[in-house]
């Protein structure tokens, strides 16, 4: 789908493609709800706004939806197929650091109630591992910032492609 298109199409369509890109409910009728946009651009930072300003229990509902970091995500869904190219640098993954990876991950869950999210595309494992490390020290009032940014970031990138393809 092209800007073009995004402009134009009817609502549900456009909100289906959208809640491929962030799962949290108020954010594809509030981005929907900006058409249309003057450029690609536009649509990103207004997705980036979108996310940023998400109530916690939107954000939550967002990280159910996401893989965590070094699992093999099956299927072939829009989200699917956008967690496996944004996590490809993980199929290079040493057994060590995979491990490692899978150990963190257990223990954020465990100290955070959600799945460690961070923005993999263009990290590698080894960057991700020392991000997950970073974070697992963080108060939860220190990480919630965080993982609202990380899904920003996410997000703008999965509706470039969005838009791009």
């Amino acid at each position: 789908m092209d800007l073009a298109s995004f402009n134009t199409a009817p609502d549900d369509e456009v909100t289906t493609a959208l809640r491929s890109c962030n799962a949290a409910g108020p954010f594809a009728p509030a981005v929907a709800s900006g058409r249309p946009y003057p450029s690609v651009d536009a649509l990103v930072d207004r997705a980036g706004e979108v996310s940023r300003s998400l109530p916690w229990d939107a954000v939550a509902q967002a990280l159910a939806a996401h893989p965590r970091i070094g699992d093999r995500v099956p299927g072939d869904s829009a989200e699917a197929s956008s967690s496996r190219r944004e996590q490809a640098s993980m199929t290079g993954a040493g057994d060590d650091v995979r491990a490692a990876i899978l150990a963190g991950n257990r223990d954020y869950e465990a100290r955070f109630d959600h799945v460690f999210l961070v923005r993999a595309a263009g990290r590698s494992p080894e960057d991700m591992l020392a991000e997950l490390r970073r974070r697992l020290a963080h108060t939860r009032d220190q990480e919630r910032p965080e993982v609202v940014e990380q899904l920003a970031q996410i997000t703008e990138l999965r509706v470039r492609t969005l838009v791009a393809s």
